[in-house]
């Protein structure tokens, strides 16, 4: 069972997500700021972490720059009322995975739990399966139909960011974001170049295919 963590120094929201959490299976701690949820992390094993923003003594960024400062990829999903893009980016540029805006609708924050936790094993085990397509991580291959191919870094992580989401709609945006960073001096075009390589590249294979969604980006889908 997935251990989960919920930092929010408001009693209220903390009982709510615990009682919603355990509705869906998963086991529970609470903890009223970042100081008090790095203690219970030294004691238990932790999945994922729903984590608030504004809290006394360590904030949710404080907290989130601690834990990666130390090389720990635990999924973080920050939950805040700040609703300004600029509190967005400040999340993600200090490691956060995902963002939700109070107030949260539950039925949504435990599928975007879900995902998260998915990811993370995708992650853990660098390497993703389909059918008998296996993209690794590692060496930044993909090896099916009898052959192994080794991938320009940003073309296996485009594809391993789509395939490790199946279904799943990214913008030219948000994949320019997480994949060159946020500074890059690069336009989204670039995007839409390596994506073109990419279909080219497995033209044929039938296990997945990139799909365009007009107006919005792109998604994979898997078809075994």
């Amino acid at each position: 069972m997935f251990h989960i963590l919920v930092v929010d120094d408001d009693k209220n929201t903390r009982r709510y997500m615990r009682a919603v959490l355990e509705a869906a299976d998963y086991t529970v701690t609470t903890a009223e700021n970042g100081a008090e949820a790095l203690k219970v992390m030294e004691s238990e094993y932790i999945d994922l972490v729903v984590l608030d923003i504004m809290m006394p003594e360590m904030d949710g960024y404080q907290f989130t720059e601690a834990l990666r400062g130390v090389q720990n990829n635990l999924p973080i999903l920050m939950v805040s009322a700040k609703q300004l893009s600029a509190d967005r980016k400040k999340g993600f540029r200090a490691g956060i995975d995902d963002y939700m805006t109070k107030p949260v609708d539950m039925e949504e924050l435990v599928l975007r739990i879900q995902a998260l936790l998915r990811r993370s094993r995708i992650v853990s085990e660098h390497r993703i399966t389909i059918g008998d397509v296996v993209l690794d991580y590692d060496s930044m291959t993909v090896t099916g139909h009898g052959q192994t191919q080794e991938l320009p870094q940003k073309e296996f992580q485009l594809l391993y960011k789509l395939l490790a989401s199946p279904g799943k709609i990214f913008t030219r945006i948000q994949l320019m974001d997480e994949i060159w960073g946020m500074d890059s001096e690069s336009g989204w075009e670039t995007v839409t170049v390596h994506i073109g390589r990419l279909r080219k590249r497995f033209e044929g294979w039938q296990e997945f295919e990139i799909v365009s969604v007009r107006g919005l980006g792109y998604k994979a889908v898997k078809h075994v």
